[in-house]
Order: C-alpha cells, then structure tokens, then sequence
C-alpha cells in the first residue's frame, strides 16, 4: 500500500485533499500545525493528525498542501525527513517553476492542479452543479507534470491526483513550464482581469439606469451563448453588428502587445509576485 503523508491536511485545500483520500486504497497520514485545522479534520472526518516526523517516517509521496507562499519554507523545513527516492507533490505550478523547491536531485517533484469544472457540461444532479471548484461532486480535467523524477513515477503520480481532485475527466500531461503559462497566465492574468472588466462594465449600466438584475441576467446569457459559440461548443456566426462590435471594441479593451503577457519574463515576474 502506497502510504501518503499530507502535509496542511487541515487548511482549505488540504481538508478537501483530505475529504477525497479517505476510503481510499493509499494510507494516509495527516499534518496540520494549527490547532483549528487539527480539530476540522477531527470534527468532520474523525481524523488524528500526527507530528511531521511520524508522517514522513517511510512514507512514499509527500504533498504539500500549502500556500504558495510557503511551500519553500515547509519544503526545507522537512528535507531531512525526505528519503531518496520519494515522490513531492505540489498543487500548483508557481513554487516549483520560481525554484523554491530544495535541490534534491534524489527526489521526485510532480506538480498537479485542476483545470475545475468546466462551464459547459452534462452534470445533472444540484449538487453537481453547484460544486464550481470541483472535487466534490462535479466532474473536472486535470493537469500534470513530472518535473523531475525516473519516468516510472509519472503514473502514480497521476493516480494520486486523479483520487485528490476526484471526479476527474482528462488528464493532461504539461511541463511545468506550460503549467505556468496556464497559471498564473492564461487562467488569472488573462481571464480573472477580463472576468473583473465584464463585471465593472455591467456596473457601469447599471450606475447608467439599467436595472441591476436586468443588467446581470442580460450579461450572463450572454456570456453563455457567445462562450458556446466562440468555443466551439455549438455551430453558429456571430452577427454581422456583433462582428463589427467586436472589430471596434478590441482595440478600444486591449493594448496591441496584449500577448506579451505570456512571454518568459512577464511570467516569471507575475510569480515573483504571487511567491
């Protein structure tokens, strides 16, 4: 049996790791300093934590289900209970590819993160739908790279984060380099700041005499329909005024060299902020 110690099982991701590894085929040792998170995890799941050396004593992975801010402090912290050969899991791209992880040529790091349910989908249940962050309930991609570590590693890897982000549909296979690129990227840069534009917009109407709900309904069905179509999700054009739309307000919204935001420097510098 693979045995697993989960270091910040009691945090916000952590207790969903936690949630998900339970009843499961991997033997599970939990980690968690605060005492708040000690007692989450023994009020819902009836879960013991143990000291970090008891954790890692003979363990075969390690995750770090920490802040990202701190994965390098907790990394080094426990190197000396790190066995060669050991699998480190990191939920997030930005520690690993800032070089925060030890130098530890004997270890395996396998970054992982979920790509979260995705808008369109088949779920039918409520609370299917309801579950927007996804393992729970929701069905959700995945994304995952083997940054260092024999090739053997890489499908255990990938069994573990199929259990952690449970339901899962896809896995994918990036670097850690490409992960990057889709966070912060592609997923914060990009999206959350055109996300944040939409919702100023619709509050710009609405300070112009729309009618709030009117504004929200008629933005979201939107968002719904030209999102379809846009992403190919069902055939159909845009209007000729919608295509004309489009060709003014591009320029209007976005800075020509826009896309710089992807290029190595500017991802480096936006996880330098994050870290």
């Amino acid at each position: 049996m693979t045995s697993i110690a989960l270091l910040g099982a009691g945090g916000k991701m952590g207790h969903r790791l936690a949630r998900n590894l339970r009843n499961t085929c991997f033997d599970v040792r939990h980690v968690e300093v605060s005492d708040a998170g000690r007692a989450r995890l023994r009020d819902d799941f009836g879960i013991e934590c143990v000291p970090a050396e008891a954790a890692l004593a003979g363990a075969d992975v390690a995750i770090l289900a920490v802040p990202d801010t701190a994965i390098g402090k907790v990394a080094q912290s426990v190197l000396h209970l790190l066995k060669p050969g050991m699998i480190v899991i990191i939920l997030d791209a930005a520690a690993p590819f800032a070089g925060h992880l030890p130098d530890r040529p004997d270890l395996t790091y396998f970054v992982t993160h979920p790509c979260h349910p995705p808008i369109f989908n088949d779920e039918t249940s409520m609370d299917a739908k309801l579950d927007r962050f996804g393992g729970i309930a929701a069905k959700q991609h995945i994304v995952c790279a083997l940054m260092q570590g024999p090739e053997a590693h890489y499908a255990l890897g990938e069994e573990i984060s199929r259990t952690i982000w449970a339901p899962v549909m896809r896995s994918h296979r990036v670097t850690v380099e490409q992960m990057a690129l889709l966070e912060p990227g592609l997923s914060e840069t990009v999206v959350a700041s055109l996300l944040d534009v939409m919702r100023e917009a619709m509050d710009e109407v609405v300070s112009r005499g729309v009618p709030a709900e009117a504004a929200r309904d008629f933005l979201l069905g939107h968002m719904n329909i030209l999102g379809a179509v846009i992403f190919k999700e069902q055939p159909g054009v845009f209007s000729d005024a919608c295509n004309k739309a489009i060709q003014f307000g591009k320029p209007m919204l976005m800075r020509d060299d826009w896309k710089k935001v992807f290029e190595p420097d500017e991802i480096a510098a936006s996880i330098r902020r994050i870290t």
